[in-house]
């Protein structure tokens, strides 16, 4: 087994640009498979040939990424503490910070789980089910309502094995969950005829075993961090450090939460077909999103281990190389979804309405897109180096500062047009504000690996 101390020495001595790769690799790899397993999800969904059942999927999606919101807030926010106690020798810290995590992972999954069940009928009517897509709704919801502990343990668990050096065993998780997911799919939908629930059904049954996997990893002492009920701390300090650095991943993903919600809503007016396209169109270009958050997944445990390390100037170079990776990809991959869109939308629907509006959706959503990796990069970037506002402000800039008025503001103006843009505006607002942070961020630390300011000067303010 890898022991932190070899990674350690990886960190200090490995040339940076093959260093993300390695971190980031199986992180590309997991997150691509979890694109991949949503499309394939959705797809198997498209062939009941019913334009209601692929809208409730579309109503449901916010629910989802919400719960799994909670997960990211204790998982990234105890990842990138762990890290940085890690960098600092500190491993009794890091095994407190990661028992705490994970206990208080399995409570909070609980409590979600009972309020959902009590709440589900308004929750799906507040996040855009009209009349006839709600009994597909509550069918495709309740298995997720009944196992909604898991996506919040997930990626908690993930998160924590990460940073300790561990990115394979997270990937082959994320795998091992989206393989059982697209078995059973076609076997519980079609063979035992369970439609929307099966599909339902695949979904909790995958995440199980993913979650399953990620627990055996500290059952069996494998682990270079110990969980134990014992390293479990009610403490503030340990909270406010999670917290304080997750809340900016809750946030922006419990704003894509609220952004689908608000576009359900909005399209309404315009037609199930409508609604049914966003949801399409937004699995689709999840792929291109779903790389660079696999990428900075890998970028993150260096970025903070640097820091924490005093690696000043490695840290520059990683942020470099990152944007550069991130925004080759992500323009490549816009151009092509771009060209193909009407193709894509009909792997889905064979509803010629839903294919024209879907591909017309589609292109309109990745317009800002090849500049991706240069916003998410940085949203990353903060976390990692433990700096909460920035990473706030700029990781809530899309789907929140600049988001919410576009869809309150656009569909008057110009209709539903107004509603196909917003993602756009949005974008192109983040990128703007994001240049803004990014210069300052440059600046100090170019200075401080000249040794003109310190870190204290800069950074944390």
């Amino acid at each position: 087994m890898d022991t932190v101390i070899d990674k350690s020495k990886i960190m200090e001595d490995d040339n940076i640009g093959r260093l993300i790769w390695k971190f980031a690799i199986p992180g590309i790899i997991a997150s691509l498979i979890s694109a991949i397993y949503n499309i394939v999800d959705t797809a198997f969904i498209g062939m009941l040939n019913d334009t209601l059942a692929m809208a409730a999927v579309s109503v449901i999606f916010p629910l989802f990424i919400l719960i799994n919101a909670v997960g990211q807030l204790i998982g990234v926010g105890a990842s990138s503490y762990i890290a940085r106690l890690l960098g600092a020798k500190n491993k009794d810290g890091a095994d407190d910070v990661a028992s705490t995590a994970i206990i208080s992972s399995v409570i909070v999954g609980i409590i979600f789980t009972i309020l959902i069940l009590i709440f589900l009928e308004p929750i799906l009517r507040l996040l855009g089910a009209t009349d006839s897509v709600m009994p597909y709704a509550i069918d495709y919801a309740k298995p997720i309502a009944i196992g909604a502990s898991l996506p919040i343990m997930m990626p908690t668990l993930a998160n924590i094995i990460r940073s300790e050096g561990n990115t394979k065993l997270s990937a082959v998780a994320v795998a091992l969950g989206a393989i059982i997911n697209i078995v059973l799919d076609p076997i519980l939908m079609f063979t035992f005829n369970m439609g929307v629930v099966g599909a339902s059904l695949a979904t909790v049954i995958g995440q199980l075993a993913s979650v399953v996997l990620l627990l055996s990893y500290y059952i069996t002492n494998k682990s270079y961090l110990k969980l134990s009920i014992k390293n479990f701390k009610f403490s503030k300090s340990i909270y406010g450090e999670i917290i304080s650095v997750g809340t900016a991943t809750f946030l922006i993903q419990a704003l894509i939460s609220i952004s689908m919600g608000l576009l359900n809503i909005a399209s309404k007016p315009y037609g199930n077909e409508l609604i049914a396209s966003f949801g399409i169109a937004l699995k689709l270009s999840s792929l291109v999103m779903f790389v660079v958050i696999g990428y900075n997944q890998g970028f993150q445990p260096i970025a903070s281990y640097n820091y924490g390390a005093g690696n000043y100037e490695k840290l520059r170079k990683a942020i470099n190389i990152s944007i550069k990776r991130t925004t080759i990809f992500s323009t490549l991959a816009t151009i092509v979804l771009m060209i193909f869109a009407p193709t894509a939308i009909n792997l889905f629907s064979n509803d010629p309405a839903v294919i024209e509006v879907g591909a017309k959706t589609l292109r309109y959503t990745l317009l800002l897109y090849p500049l991706l990796g240069f916003t998410q990069l940085y949203a990353v970037l903060y976390q990692s180096l433990g700096m909460p506002k920035e990473a706030l402000i700029v990781g809530t800039a899309r789907q929140g500062i600049f988001f919410l008025p576009a869809i309150i503001i656009l569909p008057k103006l110009i209709g539903v047009d107004g509603v196909l843009l917003t993602q756009a505006v949005a974008d192109l607002f983040t990128v703007i504000l994001t240049a803004f942070y990014a210069h300052k961020t440059n600046k100090d630390l170019k200075n401080m690996v000249a040794g003109k300011i310190s870190e204290n000067t800069c950074l944390s303010n």
